[in-house]
């Protein structure tokens, strides 16, 4: 017997045990192989979280990133330009297509979607 199997991905359990080619967790039931969870952790550190710019670089927390197209905001007449630096940003998982949080200067805290920007 395995005395190193992986816990059980749902409920975190130890007490996972071999059954053929797959692996069983007793308390909640479920089922996976255990090839499928090797090449699973393997790829989703890297794949949890991706957010790429207008142009497919890769954005980071605390990137600067430069907004592309004018962009229309409420209660303003003017909106933000095109080529409008916005500095420090961070990605998070927003309503709508919205992934980056950040500060632009002159209109305060928002959202903004990567579609957008571009890293500068």
């Amino acid at each position: 017997m395995n005395e190193n199997l992986p816990p059980c991905p749902e409920c975190s359990s130890a007490f996972t045990y071999e059954m053929g080619a797959l692996l069983v967790c007793p308390e909640c039931g479920h089922e996976w192989s255990a090839a499928a969870q090797a090449t699973d952790s393997g790829s989703s550190g890297s794949s949890e979280n991706v957010i790429k710019d207008s142009v497919g670089n890769l954005l980071a927390d605390g990137d600067t990133v430069t907004v592309v197209k004018t962009l229309k905001v409420k209660g303003s007449p003017s909106g933000i330009k095109a080529g409008t630096k916005v500095r420090n940003i961070r990605l998070v998982d927003g309503v709508d297509g919205h992934d980056i949080d950040c500060k632009v200067d002159g209109f305060g805290p928002m959202q903004l979607k990567s579609s957008v920007v571009k890293k500068a």
